[in-house]
């Protein structure tokens, strides 16, 4: 108990739940947002961006092992959805809110998934509560799975790469950044909250 309350504690103070859980707590979170339904409240792309950061300053973090084993977790979340939405989507769909559930986001992402098709998979992982969704809508909806993983891969490769190796490179190319570390979360979080507040702008325009 004292380990997940101090979890929960430092869970959005990104650099100091990094120093705290190291390679662990971030392979664990990356694929529990991409993989488990009740994720959707884990932090994603400014984490990733803070561990590039971090690893850019400290050398107990390299960023090529850092790169690998979040690439192996992101892959390994989605197609951990996939098949929970293969095997019980329909209940899914019927399953009443709860703390941890809210049948709201998986309607949305299926509304997603109606507009750009497969290429969702890879899409959806620049887009927060989307990407923890996406792989069980595609999975309820019977994906062809060897095309379903194609697009994981790429997204989730692609995902991981461009969030670490921007704070990677922000750390190396700018002094003393760690000391600014909130702004760069600030902005990173407003980047990947535009998509959403697109789409929720599409819809009231089109309602």
């Amino acid at each position: 108990m004292e380990w997940f309350h101090e979890f929960f504690s430092k869970l959005y103070h990104f650099e100091e739940l990094i120093r705290w859980g190291g390679y662990f707590i971030l392979t664990a979170i990356v694929f529990a947002e991409t993989g488990l339904l009740a994720g959707f409240f884990l932090p994603g792309d400014s984490l990733l961006v803070t561990a590039g950061l971090v690893a850019a300053v400290d050398n107990n973090l390299n960023i090529w092992v850092l790169n690998t084993l979040l690439c192996v977790a992101a892959i390994a979340g989605d197609t951990t959805g996939y098949w929970i939405g293969y095997y019980f989507g329909p209940k899914l769909f019927n399953k009443e809110d709860s703390f941890f559930f809210h049948k709201d986001h998986l309607l949305r992402t299926q509304k997603f998934y109606e507009k750009h098709g497969p290429k969702t998979i890879v899409l959806a992982r620049f887009v927060p509560i989307i990407r923890t969704f996406a792989p069980t809508v595609a999975g309820a909806g019977k994906m062809n799975y060897r095309k379903f993983l194609a697009y994981n891969v790429l997204g989730g490769i692609g995902w991981v790469m461009s969030m670490t190796l921007l704070g990677y490179f922000l750390g190396r190319s700018i002094p003393n950044i760690e000391k600014k570390v909130h702004w760069v979360i600030l902005i990173v979080i407003v980047l990947s909250l535009l998509p959403i507040l697109r789409e929720w702008l599409h819809s009231r325009k089109k309602s």
